[in-house]
């Protein structure tokens, strides 16, 4: 018999959404905090935060796949288990080494979090009701990136850097109780990829259709923009601006509030709104924040404002587009939609940290190189966006013909 998913299901769900911006927004504070304790270049300061980026992506293909082989539930806990793990161990790291090592074991840990909340999403909601549960789930999400940032400024400020790691251990150990006590098994029983199919023939499968590509390049490229210009305000602040860590924090929650906005747009339009317009108006207006914020900092206008407001209208625009492109890239192939998710979650981070260490290996202190690399992702995001609609519009012409 299936089982109806309730409220305490719902919660918990939504609280394992968490445990990304845990491992990576939370830390943005750190960054400057390390570099000054550790004696650290930009470069390898950088290193710290995109590590976790990269161990989220490469972790987000193993947790797709695993679940429609192993079931969602046993993935789920073993990775919020590694997750735990690598919290303590980034609190006692005394070295670069063993700082970077712990936050890689910390991100493959919370990278179950993304890829199998969406998974269970598809099982337990269905595909008429995707969208708007991607939607909502994400608003949650916003939760952490608009938290984080603030709790870990004040914690630095108050406590030292460590105490970051140690937050996250807290709210990491109550996530992994409620998931542990409310979510259950939602694999199909009568799953097809358990007779056949190995991953990397599920992938090859996937990244045959265009559509499925120009969806989830179009989210990692928006995703790049966007932590490009999250890591480099982290440091403009602190450095070029002379911004104690909870001021950063505190300005840093337009960011998430941006995203908030968008997926509650997008939640109330819903099916209502074709996929492929929805990605390219977010696509459309990804590219137009970053102009504007191109065009007041490279006037000599570098405040706080000029950075966040900007960026608020960047992350709507993400929060707008992500909904409908997850929900369409699940939906190529049913039959392997973790896959699928791992797949899309892969790309997003992959283009974060990607994007993240090539600002850190140009970074010279002013907003110059956050411009181009901002620049750059807002530009792929858009080409990547309008793929799927012209794609749509040529096929419609066809049937009309």
């Amino acid at each position: 018999m299936t089982r109806s998913p309730g409220r305490s299901f719902a919660f918990a769900l939504a609280s394992i959404a968490l445990v990304g911006p845990l491992a990576v927004h939370l830390f943005l504070p750190v960054i400057p905090a390390v570099k000054a304790a550790l004696g650290l270049s930009d470069a390898r300061a950088q290193l710290t935060f995109s590590i976790s980026l990269f161990g989220m992506a490469f972790a987000t293909l193993a947790y797709g796949s695993l679940s429609d082989r192993f079931g969602r539930r046993p993935v789920l806990l073993s990775g919020l288990c590694l997750f735990l793990v690598g919290s303590v161990i980034s609190a006692a790291a005394n070295s670069l080494a063993v700082l970077v090592a712990a936050r890689l074991v910390q991100a493959i840990g919370a990278g179950c979090g993304t890829t199998l909340v969406r998974t269970i999403a598809h099982d337990a909601y269905g595909p008429e009701r995707l969208v708007r549960a991607i939607a909502y789930l994400t608003m949650f999400y916003t939760l952490g990136p608009m938290i984080s940032p603030l709790v870990g400024g004040v914690l630095i400020d108050m406590l030292g850097w460590r105490s970051v790691f140690g937050f996250a251990f807290l709210i990491g150990s109550a996530i992994t109780v409620a998931a542990y006590l409310a979510v259950y098994e939602t694999r199909p029983r009568a799953d097809p990829s358990q007779s056949g199919g190995s991953i990397f023939r599920n992938y090859v499968e996937l990244f045959s259709h265009v559509r499925f590509t120009a969806f989830v390049l179009q989210t990692g490229f928006s995703t790049g923009a966007f932590i490009t210009m999250a890591t480099a305000s982290s440091t403009l602040m602190k450095e070029f601006m002379n911004r104690p860590s909870t001021e950063f924090g505190l300005y840093f929650l337009l960011f998430p509030a941006g995203l908030f906005v968008g997926t509650f747009l997008s939640s109330r339009v819903g099916a209502r709104g074709a996929t492929e317009t929805m990605v390219l108006l977010g696509s459309i207006l990804s590219v137009a924040a970053v102009t504007v914020q191109a065009i007041f900092l490279l006037s000599g206008y570098v405040t706080p404002a000029a950075i966040f407001l900007p960026g608020f209208f960047q992350t709507l625009a993400q929060g707008i587009a992500l909904p409908y492109g997850q929900a369409a890239a699940m939906g190529t192939i049913p039959r392997i939609a973790g896959t699928a998710s791992g797949a899309s979650v892969f790309v997003q981070y992959f283009c974060g940290a990607v994007f993240a260490q090539l600002y850190g290996m140009v970074a010279d202190g002013t907003p110059k190189p956050m411009i181009l690399i901002t620049a750059l992702g807002s530009f792929l995001c858009l080409v990547a966006g309008a793929l799927p609609f012209f794609l749509a519009r040529r096929a419609s012409k066809k049937v009309e013909m």
